[in-house]
């Protein structure tokens, strides 16, 4: 089933008298289930992409279908809905609040769809023991490693149960070893039947996914799948 279809997806930005295109033209369809990386130099349109499927930003032209609702005809309040309701987000800076705990930031996306406050907490919970951190929900980002913060954030985005996990760069700020961990642990969630889109410049990185998309000069480069050896390398 298809979860993301774009149809001639463009992103126009006026700089003076210039028109630059970051997206030119971009059309691809992503099924429920897949496990996607989306790859790029800087400059190359992966990051307004990125900004597109993750209802952060509106296409200039063309459209785009999640989860079968037609983001590109929504208004900011709908957009804020579905960012909540549909996408979990894993950003490279992890995004915590710094004096609130892990298990109060895991809440925060049931804080903002009205949960109640047993539910959430219940749910939170959980979400820490998917990604094995259960004795540390108590603690503050500044009393956790740069790999447990990542690990917050990802149990922050899950909590929700979304259609879409959207990474951008999510090894950013981390040493190899514990990039190799947290890629780890998207490869589990991946096998627990979530969807998942890594964006990345890293092919060591982009090699974790089953599908590589490059973006080239706003435009889809190639759209490859990733071999069974190519993932036990990146591992």
């Amino acid at each position: 089933m298809t979860l993301i279809e774009t149809k001639n997806l463009w992103k126009t930005y006026t700089m003076g008298t210039e028109k630059v295109h970051a997206l030119s033209g971009v059309t691809l369809q992503i099924q429920k289930g897949e496990y996607v990386a989306i790859m790029g130099p800087s400059g190359s349109g992966k990051s307004t992409l990125m900004n597109l499927i993750g209802c952060l930003d509106t296409p200039t032209q063309g459209d785009y279908i999640l989860n079968g609702k037609a983001v590109n005809k929504m208004n900011d309040d709908e957009l804020a809905n579905i960012r909540n309701r549909e996408i979990g987000f894993v950003f490279q800076t992890f995004n915590l609040l710094a004096r609130a705990t892990a298990l109060h930031n895991v809440e925060l996306p049931l804080i903002y769809n009205g949960s109640g406050s047993l539910d959430r907490v219940e749910k939170a919970e959980l979400a820490l023991k998917r990604v094995e951190l259960t004795d540390r929900m108590l603690h503050k980002p500044s009393e956790l490693s740069g790999g447990q913060r990542q690990r917050v954030a990802v149990a922050r985005a899950l909590v929700n149960d979304p259609s879409l996990i959207l990474a951008d760069e999510p090894t950013g700020n981390l040493d190899s070893k514990t990039s190799v961990e947290i890629m780890k642990l998207f490869d589990e969630i991946h096998r627990q039947g979530n969807t998942i889109i890594v964006v990345t410049h890293e092919r060591d990185i982009a090699n974790h996914a089953h599908r590589v998309i490059s973006i080239l000069d706003g435009k889809i480069a190639t759209d490859e799948i990733v071999t069974e050896d190519q993932r036990r390398k990146a591992q």
